[in-house]
């Protein structure tokens, strides 16, 4: 069980570090994404005013798409982030159960070597006695 529980916490961080990849990746593109807008835009405003018009006509027509592709990449950063939010809490659980058994084997083991010296000195016990009532016996045998 421990170790069907070990492969299980090794799954699901290797997914967690899987998810995280690509949550960074999203955020980087969006990052870019907003710094070529906002690099267009101030570069709008440095113009001379009788190119800039044309410019930011142009501008205009395609921040559109720009502002569609940000608003995509906001939710697929969002939806990574849930994601990752609840793979870090299996993780965890899978790592709390994993470390209860592993405190429940160390547990039983101490448990079995517990039982087994109290059965070797029941067994000492037992030799001890024997050969005291043997030892008596050929005393009076002696004796006798």
């Amino acid at each position: 069980m421990l170790d069907v529980k070990e492969k299980q916490e090794h799954k699901a961080r290797a997914e967690l570090l899987r998810l995280t990849e690509r949550l960074v990746e999203a955020r980087g593109e969006l990052l870019t994404q907003q710094t070529i807008l906002e690099d267009i835009a101030y570069g709008l405003t440095r113009q001379n005013p009788k190119k800039r018009l044309g410019h930011q006509e142009f501008f205009l027509k395609h921040s559109a798409t720009s502002d569609e592709l940000i608003r995509k990449l906001k939710e697929k950063v969002r939806t990574l982030e849930v994601e990752q939010r609840g793979k870090v809490a299996e993780v965890l659980r899978l790592r709390r159960f994993k470390q209860g058994l592993e405190r429940l084997r160390e547990e039983t083991k101490r448990q079995f070597i517990r039982e087994q010296e109290m059965l070797e000195q029941k067994e000492q016990d037992e030799r001890a006695g024997i050969s005291f009532i043997r030892k008596a016996q050929k005393q009076e045998i002696a004796n006798g």
